[in-house]
């Protein structure tokens, strides 16, 4: 959720967090529902997430990203997005649950005031546990259009209870802990139904991942790409009819 006006016509680049918990027995993940009158994916069920704000590329990492995604998120990338990205991140996750994703400490200087909250649970913004597990692009002719990175937190690595969204604003509703094998009975963007895919394959592995699926909407048509390996994903693409 962001606070500052921007070109709404534009591809803005976008962090989505994928909250993962049980996830050896009884997997869950965390997911709202966005409101009737939102222009982007109305009443939809999503994960937390949102536009990289300007502030986010200078703000102070507690720990950085794992290399592997470090590297994954350069492919195709502005030089320098990988800090942004991941506070992006982390300031999405606290903004619409509540939760936090950092170090105790203190700030190393002024606090931005869309972090001044988050500032103020006495955390500095870690990356650590981010694992850069999928990359999507809205495709066109939506009223939004959004470069997206997701990145999928073991809920372990959360500060404090991960049931609490006292903190959480509104622009997510029905906050809840999802369990994957029910998720699919829920009103989902079709993106979210596929990286779903994804996360279901990952749910054992707490590596992050060498590579990367990117599924990349044009105007003629829709590649699955893979970041960090060599060109289109079984060679398929997904044709737009006009």
């Amino acid at each position: 959720m962001s606070t500052k006006t921007q070109d709404k016509t534009a591809i803005r680049n976008a962090a989505t967090v994928i909250v993962l918990r049980d996830r050896l027995d009884k997997p869950a993940i965390l997911m709202g529902q966005r409101g009737a009158q939102a222009a982007f994916m109305p009443n939809k069920f999503v994960f937390p997430g949102g536009a990289v704000d300007p502030d986010d590329a200078r703000i102070p990492l507690a720990a950085p990203l794992p290399p592997v995604c470090h590297d994954r998120l350069a492919d195709n990338a502005p030089s320098g997005m990988q800090n942004a990205l991941a506070a992006a991140a982390v300031r999405e996750l606290w903004e619409e649950t509540g939760l936090v994703l950092g170090r105790p400490g203190s700030w190393p200087g002024q606090v931005p005031a869309d972090w001044q909250s988050f500032a103020g649970t006495g955390h500095v913004p870690s990356a650590e546990a981010l694992q850069f597990v999928f990359r999507a692009l809205t495709p066109p002719g939506r009223p939004r259009r959004f470069d997206a990175r997701f990145f999928l937190v073991d809920a372990g690595a959360i500060q404090g209870d991960p049931d609490d969204f006292t903190h959480a604003c509104d622009e997510l509703s029905h906050l809840q802990w999802i369990p994957l094998n029910e998720v699919r009975k829920f009103d989902l963007p079709f993106i979210t139904e596929v990286v779903l895919a994804e996360v279901a394959a990952r749910a054992h592995d707490f590596d992050p991942p060498a590579t990367v699926p990117f599924f990349r909407n044009g105007e003629e048509e829709s590649l699955f790409l893979q970041l960090g390996g060599r060109g289109p994903v079984s060679g398929n693409a997904i044709r737009h009819d006009g």
